[in-house]
């Protein structure tokens, strides 16, 4: 995945940094910072002052870096090859080795006289919290698809985190000249897979090894691409209208293409709807250009519909064009304001979205900056934390590679040092004065018809962390290893909140959480070459849930003497399964008014408490519902002992209840040749697959199923061994399902020790 922000310069004289090649080294360095006139028209709508962002999700590696290389080489900087395996941004060993994203990456650049910060992620669904908090700080989305493909598994997760953020997206069909594009296919793949409204702005010319070029249909021209070498970039093309064509074929089919396009606009728009009927009605060739193009910026703010382009990433054709897109019809801040961006006013608002730990620096923390001005040498209020700390350096990103500059204002992403309190998520201000400041004026909405605001409104909300599914124990070479081990850890979870870690209580062993094999995988070698600590990892453990089997009531008294003070508290309540994932509390309505609200939270702690560790095997506990009838609490007693006591009953019922062990099923799709999918299907039988539905796409199948998490350890070379490493898969949690009684028997067996 790659994102980007896009900044326009339409403030006078402005300051901008222009990246060059170093003439001795691969290092990429700036020139002095230089003073360019006013920048008027291009592709900015109106009166926008330029800040765009841009996301750009990517299905597959291969697909993602040439497009994310060919972006840099039109703005004049030139990259190497994905296939030779050293894109810019995947500057990590391991990204390198394995031809895949890890983390996100920054890059700088300009793009006829816009400042584009691009920003690489992982499309692979362990790393989805970098997908997750970039999106966080976006106002526009580019979709980027196999042409041949059409919309894969892994497309349909970051949409859904697209649309939960309500960003509006552009599409982007690459790989349009491989043999098997189809763009027909592409766009109803979008239409009934994403139930998106694809608005088709170009067709292609051409088709696999002959494509050389698009039509827009906006503006009815043709753009053809005349390689004359291996070693072309594709930056030359030849633009004519397509009036002057001399393919008989193209003009009608163009034709036909644009008043499709302009009546689906139409249907979309009610303004552009209106100018058609009155003005041209008749004549549909006669609409100008820009309203065509107004209407369609229009529909994609509005999220009626998504522009859909096409091109080559490994010729970079189409390129350019998809760059203009990005700045005619994506949106940008001030048409994304939020609240409290009003209520700072010219002061400092930014979110810290991403950390990275250097060794010689500390922590680096990226910031999206929302209003105010960012300058090195000055403290900033940390609203989370309540804290204040001095930043001392203010850079611009590109990849590994960070220019110090004096200032950032709104709309750009910067990377500051310094700030070693602050964590993924925080809100950073200019001082306690202005968030008091703006919390004032929150309040001031409310004698204007507005629900009065809160103190935390003014709190930018965070990035959502998903649940873990993969667990492991992690031991260090020797007990003199084990402090440096904490302090790695710490640095990585800094880094990334979804490796979660924590100690067992009887065991004493350190637990790593994440979210899959590979991502424990990669945090294990990081710990070895970042870190020099050669670490174990013992068996990978999955997060089962439990629940109970019937309804069922019981009675638990606690009297303990703790010096010379008696505590005395009784409970009855009784727990039933309930069809939902959560656990529910409820009191009993004479108990309801009875009982004192300290009493009160001290029954719900001990109920919360017990719902942490199930009877069976200890595991958290989900789908069950408990009701209190009574509670007596004798004079003296404590809340905690109160809370002891509903906890300790609260685990009798549950296993009186009869106990039952919850496992998480994974969503898997298989992309494979027809002749292995005999072979795939019995490996899936024996791994207590379910198989949900098998596809046809082109020449392969595409296998749909359902497979407990438990049985997919090492899936992937499994997969590799039975195709002849000609099949993928990805994979993504569905549910939690009941074991049948056989499996959970195993699974206790084992658990225990016994097998």
């Amino acid at each position: 995945m790659v994102l980007y922000q896009m900044i326009s310069n339409h403030c006078g004289l402005c300051s901008t940094l222009i990246f060059q090649r170093s003439e001795t080294s691969a290092s990429w360095l700036t020139s002095t910072q230089e003073k360019q006139p006013q920048q008027r028209g291009c592709c900015i709508t109106l009166a926008i002052r330029g800040h765009w962002e841009v996301c750009v999700r990517q299905e597959h590696s291969d697909v993602c870096f040439p497009c994310l290389n060919c972006l840099l080489v039109h703005a004049g900087l030139f990259l190497s090859d994905v296939d030779d395996g050293d894109t810019v941004t995947d500057f990590m060993a391991q990204e390198r080795e394995r031809g895949i994203t890890i983390q996100s990456a920054a890059v700088t650049f300009d793009w006829k006289g816009h400042r584009i910060n691009l920003i690489d992620t992982p499309g692979h669904v362990d790393f989805t919290l970098e997908v997750e908090r970039a999106l966080r700080v976006l106002d526009g989305a580019v979709a980027v698809f196999d042409a041949s493909a059409g919309v894969e598994a892994q497309t349909l997760t970051v949409w859904r985190q697209a649309e939960k953020h309500h960003i509006p997206c552009v599409c982007f069909l690459n790989k349009m000249d491989k043999p098997a594009a189809d763009l027909n296919f592409s766009i109803e793949s979008i239409r009934l897979k994403l139930k998106a409204n694809p608005v088709l702005l170009q067709i292609p010319i051409g088709s696999g090894k002959n494509f050389t070029g698009v039509v827009d249909l906006i503006t009815n021209q043709k753009l053809t691409w005349k390689l004359t070498s291996t070693r072309d970039d594709g930056r030359a093309f030849e633009l004519r209208s397509l009036s002057q064509s001399e393919d008989p074929e193209l003009r009608p089919a163009a034709s036909e293409a644009r008043t499709a396009l302009i009546e689906q606009v139409a249907d979309l728009d009610d303004e552009f709807a209106e100018l058609l009927l009155t003005d041209f009605s008749d004549n549909f060739d006669g609409v100008p250009v820009n309203k065509l193009q107004e209407a369609v910026r229009r529909v994609t703010l509005a999220r009626k519909g998504v522009p859909v382009l096409c091109g080559s990433s490994l010729k970079n054709k189409g390129v350019q064009p998809l760059l203009d897109a990005i700045t005619a019809y994506l949106p940008a801040p001030n048409e994304r304001l939020h609240d409290l961006v009003r209520w700072y006013k010219d002061d400092l608002c930014a979110l810290a979205f991403k950390v990275l730990h250097d060794k010689q620096r500390g922590p680096l923390v990226f910031l999206r900056l929302y209003s105010g001005t960012l300058k090195p040498q000055t403290a900033v209020h940390n609203l989370n934390r309540n804290s204040t700390e001095r930043m001392s350096r203010l850079l611009v990103p590109f990849a590994d590679q960070h220019v110090e500059v004096p200032s950032m204002s709104a709309g750009n992403i910067a990377l500051t040092v310094g700030l070693k309190q602050t964590v993924t998520g925080d809100t950073i201000v200019s001082s306690k004065a202005s968030a008091a400041a703006a919390a004032h004026r929150a309040q001031n909405d409310s004698e204007t018809g507005k629900k009065r605001r809160e103190h935390a409104d003014i709190v930018l909300s965070g990035v959502e962390v998903p649940d873990s599914v993969f667990f492991c124990t992690i031991e260090p070479p020797t007990m003199a290893k084990q402090a440096d081990l904490e302090n790695a850890l710490k640095c990585l979870q800094r880094e990334d909140p979804s490796l979660k870690v924590r100690v067992d209580p009887d065991s004493g062993q350190t637990i790593l959480c994440g979210m899959g094999e590979l991502h424990i995988e990669i945090i294990h070698d990081r710990i070895r070459r970042e870190y020099g600590i050669e670490t174990h990892l013992g068996p990978l453990q999955v997060a089962y849930r439990e629940t109970i089997l019937q309804e069922v009531s019981a009675t638990d008294t606690l009297d303990r003497t703790i010096g010379d003070r008696r505590h005395v508290a009784s409970v009855n309540l009784t727990v039933r399964p309930v069809d939902i994932s959560s656990c529910e509390v409820a009191f009993s309505e004479e108990l309801q008014v009875q009982i004192l609200p300290e009493i009160k939270e001290a029954v719900e702690n001990g109920v919360q408490s017990s719902y942490l560790q199930g009877p069976l095997l200890g595991y958290p506990v989900q789908g069950v519902s408990s009701l209190i009838h009574s509670v007596s609490v004798e004079p003296g007693t404590s809340p905690a002992m109160v809370s002891a006591c509903v906890s300790r009953c609260m685990l009798k019922a549950l296993r009186l209840a009869g106990g039952r062990v919850l496992e998480p099923v994974m969503a898997l799709e298989v992309t494979l040749g027809e002749e292995h999918l005999s072979s795939v299907l019995g490996d899936l039988a024996q791994r207590r697959g379910t198989v949900r539905d098998i596809q046809s796409r082109h020449d392969n199948k595409v296998l749909l199923a359902t497979v407990p998490l438990a049985e997919m350890m090492g899936y992937s070379t499994v997969l590799r061994t039975v195709t002849s490493g000609n099949a993928s898969f990805s994979l993504e949690l569905d549910a939690y399902e009941a074991m049948n009684p056989q499996d959970q028997g195993a699974l206790l067996k084992r658990m225990s020790g016994v097998m």
